[in-house]
């Protein structure tokens, strides 16, 4: 498991990033739940993801409508496969409207850019 905390703030949101092996909904799940093990990651507003694999594309936007396929276009496009990539966000009490779509891809980009995988 590969995470990048705070590497973006806006409007009092923050964002964080975070990756590892990912073959089926079950890995997802697992990867998901160990996330969540640390605390901070349990109480974000979201933890939105996306994975490639043989199966099919697996997803889910845990609230933040959109964000999801945003991931999944991005893998797709890198031609990442078995990885699953998750945005978190801990709202900071404004919205931030399409710009949340271009942070979610500038999480993405890091990880991407920074995960070594």
């Amino acid at each position: 498991m590969v995470i990048f905390e705070n590497i973006i703030t806006d409007r009092g949101s923050k964002y964080a990033v975070s990756g590892g092996a990912c073959r089926s909904a079950e890995d997802a799940k697992a990867f998901l739940k160990a996330l969540k093990r640390k605390k901070k990651f349990a109480k974000a507003t979201h933890n939105t993801w996306a994975c490639l694999t043989d199966a099919g594309v697996l997803k889910n936007d845990d609230g933040e409508s959109g964000a999801g396929m945003v991931i999944v276009r991005m893998l797709e496009r890198e031609a990442v496969r078995d990885q699953i990539v998750v945005v978190t966000r801990w709202y900071g009490g404004k919205h931030l409207g399409g710009d949340r779509f271009r942070h979610v891809q500038d999480a993405v980009r890091h990880y991407l850019d920074h995960a070594g995988g």
